[in-house]
């Protein structure tokens, strides 16, 4: 097997499941939803729970972004493999030259390029909110306020979608990994948003990792530390966007990125070495 044919297998595999994806009712609905949400930012913020109005719309917007995304990530690519299987279009995908690894792994990267769409929809959404309100901000203050520079840093706008859809990314392989040995779309779904939270939950395992004597109980926390990603590490909303002068390092994106990548992949192979003793 040459490296070019397992790409290219990979690559048909995975854009064959994005156009699947993209077809489905599901995403189109959720899509125009969470356009919907974002886009109704303004309304809530009438409500007045005690925030900036520009903070407001990007705590509303990276919400709608964060909920929503992990919906369609975990439910979509719980979908799209089970459709290959119940189909039984995935036994004739194999039966031809094409290894269980190319299989998941396309299945993957198609998912992850209908999140890529996802995110990048809501992202431009929510930033042309934020233009707008930024606009019509200083245009009421006028010269009551004297600034340097913008009121908000639309790049890190991007670079937050940028890391929640490395997040998305975990939960997908983390979907496929449940998918790999259950038997039924409602099983993977449920068993994935459990693994879910506990990921946004783990950084209090840490905390009491971090307080606790020397024994089985620190190795306990700290195995499951391991196991479990700390989806907390992608949420650095509050770091970004407003803090103008002070930038997110560079080095630190790149750690969250390559901790991304590395339980992504992990998950992928953990997926494959259970679905190659799977009978379809």
């Amino acid at each position: 097997m040459s490296p070019l044919d397992f790409c290219t297998r990979i690559r048909l595999i995975a854009g064959t499941t994005f156009l699947e994806a993209v077809r489905q009712k599901f995403f189109n609905s959720l899509l125009l939803i969470s356009i919907a949400l974002v886009g109704s930012s303004t309304f809530f913020q009438q409500f007045d729970f005690g925030a900036g109005e520009l903070k407001f719309i990007t705590d509303f917007g990276f919400g709608a972004l964060f909920f929503f995304g992990s919906i369609l990530s975990i439910t979509a690519t719980t979908q799209l493999f089970f459709n290959e299987i119940e189909n039984r279009t995935a036994l004739t995908m194999l039966a031809k030259p094409v290894y269980k690894l190319e299989f998941l792994a396309g299945k993957f990267l198609g998912a992850q390029l209908l999140m890529f769409c996802f995110t990048l929809v809501i992202t431009l959404v929510l930033s042309g909110i934020l233009y707008w309100r930024e606009s019509a901000l200083l245009d009421r203050l006028g010269d009551e306020v004297s600034l340097d520079g913008p009121l908000i840093r639309y790049g890190d706008v991007f670079l937050f979608g940028f890391l929640q859809w490395l997040k998305f990314g975990i939960l997908a392989a983390i979907t496929l990994f449940v998918a790999s040995f259950s038997n039924t779309n409602l099983y993977t779904i449920v068993v994935s948003f459990f693994v879910l939270v506990i990921c946004q939950l783990q950084y209090i395992a840490r905390d009491a990792y971090s307080g606790m004597e020397a024994g089985w109980e620190r190795l306990l926390v700290f195995g499951l530390g391991l196991i479990f990603p700390n989806f907390q590490l992608f949420n650095i909303g509050d770091q970004l966007v407003f803090d103008v002068e002070k930038a997110l390092p560079a080095s630190t994106v790149l750690q969250i990125t390559c901790y991304g990548l590395i339980y992504a992949v992990v998950f992928i192979l953990l997926a494959q070495v259970n679905f190659r003793r799977r009978e379809i």
